[in-house]
């Protein structure tokens, strides 16, 4: 079955960073057809991503903002429906391990900042895209959650991606009566840029590629996954 997204309007946020997975993600949608709106707190990051895509013909809408904030969430809301009149998919990948210590050692200020950029800002943008996706009739959530058990050193992590696992579910049992499915990806280890620069790997061998993840994406956002929801799908190449 060959997918097609043309005539969708794909949300991306997290698309920030040279050979990162927002960057792959964003041009495989738009690869098959997607117009896109792309968000990041960078100004500088997002628009040169935009602007690789739009090189590549794509009709792409950059959006610099904070997504813990409420009023940064619906500016991306309505600066995508007044530019595309409508959306089709959301994709939540803003978020990221930036708190790596051991519990005694975390702050509230840390525990609520991890939590918040990988837990709040899907929350918050799935709320505020839920109206529009429901109006789309077939919308599309693909929240970004872990793939493994958790790990020593990252509780604030740990717990939100396993909160983003439980939002998903929850939007999913909403969604399933409005034509919105929900589902989640659990990468494992990535070959990010960023990855490679500080574990410096000999062998990645095992490594989730950024492109498997794009693709996975893709397929679930594609009527080809129509009877998928309230999943987590593991993207972990052969790192099983």
């Amino acid at each position: 079955m060959q997918i097609t997204l043309e005539g969708k309007v794909a949300i991306v946020t997290g698309v920030s960073g040279d050979g990162q997975v927002g960057q792959a993600v964003a041009k495989a949608l738009a690869a098959n057809g997607a117009k896109l709106a792309i968000c990041s707190r960078t100004k500088d990051k997002v628009e040169a991503r935009a602007k690789e895509l739009r090189e590549s013909g794509a009709d792409v809408l950059s959006v610099a903002g904070s997504l813990t904030d409420e009023s940064q969430v619906k500016s991306l809301i309505d600066d995508t429906t007044a530019k595309f009149g409508r959306i089709d998919i959301l994709v939540n990948l803003a978020g990221g391990l930036t708190r790596y210590k051991a519990a005694v050692e975390f702050t509230l200020e840390d525990w609520r900042a991890e939590v918040d950029n990988n837990l709040l800002t899907a929350f918050l943008t799935s709320r505020a895209a839920f109206p529009h996706l429901q109006a789309a009739a077939d919308g599309v959530i693909i929240n970004f959650a872990r793939a493994g058990q958790a790990q020593a050193n990252m509780i604030a992590y740990n717990c939100a991606k396993a909160g983003v696992e439980a939002l998903t579910r929850s939007l999913a049992l909403e969604g399933r009566d409005l034509g919105i499915r929900v589902n989640a990806i659990a990468p494992g280890l990535v070959d990010t840029a960023s990855n490679i620069a500080a574990m410096k790997p000999k062998d990645m061998k095992k490594w989730a590629k950024r492109e498997d993840i794009a693709e996975t994406v893709v397929f679930l956002c594609s009527p080809a996954a129509e009877g998928i929801t309230g999943q987590t799908i593991p993207v972990t190449g052969w790192g099983i």
